[in-house]
């Protein structure tokens, strides 16, 4: 049956968040427990961990089991938590019962199971970067180990850490399962046709006013005296460091301007699939364990690398960033060389595409005649209501071809520079056509197909795994058959 489009992406956004708030949420995390074998459970209708309230002897039910999903089981108290969970991103509960909790709950079991099954490998050393990560952000949120044991309520480093491991794994596994079983979904032009052609002429979505962006970037030049002294001053540490036995660490914690991992000694646990820059990837991953090497420049500036540790296939490591900087001098010369552009633009002197493949310093868009690529859908269009709020107020009041005032920014490392905006085109807000809106009727086809070939893989996968729904959960209006009727 064809899945509605003006409610796929509330299926879709639904299924991520449920999802998401399940692997990690705010107020506490789910418990999992692994069962070696599944063929030997055979739960009765409600099974709880009692316990005696110190002092007091009275006995109270500490959790339930709600169903067991192959080697997977869902507590009661994995649905409590969702609702807390949620509660606490601000999101409305209203609408949500437990039985639409306890379904995505049981989706994610079974992906998690079958990855098993089918010997889908996530690295312990993986999951283990991934906790090292988390506890650092907590830390950094909430101050210290131990007040985020006690804002999450749990007795011990060990303990917590052991939880965020397992809920973690189990998250990947899922993951992987999902997406190795839409890896080879394609779609063709006929179905995507078909697929819009079946929308009822009532039922096809409306799109928000859209446009086209192009821009020109002009960065003032970095002299190289600039980039020499901090050169200098890298290999100075480096000589530190291996010649006198001084602190990788605390030289990064005083001097590195790397925001992110500065206050942490330098600190980075980093794998190759990261979407770092490619050459301090490629540095980080030539270097020995214990090596420090050789001054480099990434995007971001110039840095030292210095190997803690080698855990599988990821380093720990420290680095040290510092920054060359830009100088009033070629700060200026920047700014006369985009007013001179936009005078040449703006007298039809030169066209604004090939004033951005011929001058603009920014070699993405450069090479696109300075448009913009939209990185949610792919294509050129940004939709207003989406669009990042800096730029819709830069684009908001030019007209098709108009060209900005000059604007100022600061780049990731803090530099500032110039940039130019026109808007190419204008889209006002309609309901969809075919032609004009392909790409987003494409990318509509290809997850309704997606949907489509894992609700037949979920509908297989249930027949075959052992599944028991207990107490009130028998009662559910599933929309997948969890109780095999």
């Amino acid at each position: 049956m064809q899945l509605k489009t003006k409610h796929l992406k509330f299926i879709i956004n639904s299924t991520a968040v449920l999802f998401m708030v399940f692997a990690l949420g705010n107020s506490g995390f789910a418990q999992e427990v692994i069962v070696t074998d599944s063929t030997a459970i055979q739960p009765k209708t409600e099974i709880a961990e009692v316990k005696v309230l110190p002092g007091k002897g009275e006995r109270v039910k500490v959790d339930g089991i709600a169903a067991v999903v192959g080697g997977f089981v869902v507590l009661d108290s994995d649905i409590e938590l969702m609702y807390k969970d949620l509660k606490s991103q601000g999101v409305s509960t209203a609408d949500v019962t437990d039985c639409q909790l306890a379904g995505s709950l049981l989706e994610n079991k079974l992906y998690a199971h079958h990855a098993i099954q089918d010997s889908i490998i996530v690295a312990d050393a993986e999951i283990g970067n991934m906790v090292d990560q988390q506890i650092s952000q907590m830390v950094g949120q909430i101050g210290s180990i131990e007040k985020v044991l006690n804002f999450y309520k749990r007795d011990s480093e060990d303990g917590f850490r052991k939880e965020l491991f397992d809920i973690n794994k189990q998250r990947e596994l899922s993951t992987r399962m999902q997406q190795k079983i839409v890896e080879d979904v394609e779609i063709t032009p006929d179905e995507v046709r078909a697929y819009f052609e079946n929308i009822p002429e009532e039922e096809r979505p409306f799109f928000g006013d859209e446009v086209e962006i192009a821009q020109i970037v002009i960065k003032p030049e970095i002299p190289q005296t600039e980039k020499q002294k901090v050169i200098d001053r890298l290999n100075d540490f480096r000589d530190d460091v291996i010649d006198n036995g001084a602190s990788f660490s605390t030289k990064a914690v005083l001097y590195s301007q790397d925001p992110g991992s500065a206050a942490d000694g330098g600190k980075m646990i980093i794998t190759r699939k990261d979407g770092l820059d490619k050459d301090f990837k490629d540095t980080a991953f030539s270097l020995q364990e214990g090596e420090v090497s050789e001054p480099f420049a990434s995007m971001f500036g110039y840095h030292i690398i210095k190997v803690e540790r080698v855990i599988g296939q990821n380093l720990e490591i420290r680095h040290i960033l510092l920054i060359p900087d830009v100088t009033s001098a070629t700060v200026e010369n920047a700014k006369k060389e985009i007013d001179s552009i936009r005078f040449q633009i703006v007298n039809k002197e030169i066209t604004f595409e090939k004033a951005a493949e011929k001058f603009s310093d920014e070699e993405q868009t450069a090479a696109n005649k300075g448009k913009l690529i939209n990185p949610t859908t792919g294509d050129t269009r940004f939709e207003l209501t989406k669009i990042d709020p800096e730029i819709y107020d830069q684009v908001v009041n030019l007209e098709e071809g108009e060209v900005s005032l000059i604007l100022s920014e600061q780049d990731r490392t803090g530099r500032l520079f110039y940039k130019l905006i026109t808007v190419n085109k204008r889209y006002p807000e309609h309901k969809a056509n075919f032609a004009q809106d392909y790409m987003k009727i494409k990318d509509l086809a290809l997850r309704q197909k997606q949907l489509n070939v894992i609700s037949d893989w979920m509908e297989e996968k249930i027949a075959d795994t052992y599944i028991k729904i207990n107490g009130k959960f028998r009662n559910c209006d599933y929309s997948s058959n969890w109780l095999k009727k």
